[in-house]
């Protein structure tokens, strides 16, 4: 059964940092990709990155700020965002994919947590 549950979101000023958590049941660990996508208020649904084994990628509007990392005795997949843009503010999703890219499906995904980059 997956299992996504997501935390960390808060207010951040520009240019801080910030670190998101995705706890995850062991079913999607060892079946999926874990990705993380943001929605915004009248913006399309963007693919921030996706962590599958020892391979991860980055969407291209995060690369060099942002960076995916995993847990796996804890079962938490982590979002850590640098250098924080007033557009990186959305609600943060960690979900499944079948394969890491910017392209696939979102299989399941938990209920977000909000960020909010302003000063």
């Amino acid at each position: 059964q997956v299992q996504l549950v997501e935390s960390g979101g808060g207010l951040v000023q520009p240019g801080g940092s910030l670190r998101l958590s995705c706890a995850a049941s062991a079913f999607a660990l060892d079946y999926y990709g874990i990705a993380w996508f943001r929605q915004a208020p009248e913006r399309e649904r963007e693919f921030v990155g996706c962590i599958k084994g020892n391979f991860f990628v980055l969407g291209v509007s995060v690369q060099g700020r942002f960076t995916i990392s995993r847990d796996m005795r804890n079962r938490t997949i982590y979002l850590r965002m640098n250098n924080v843009k007033p557009e990186d503010t959305a609600v943060y999703h960690c979900a499944t994919q079948n394969e890491c890219t910017d392209s696939a499906t979102f299989l399941q995904w938990g209920q977000g947590t909000r960020v909010t980059v302003s000063s």
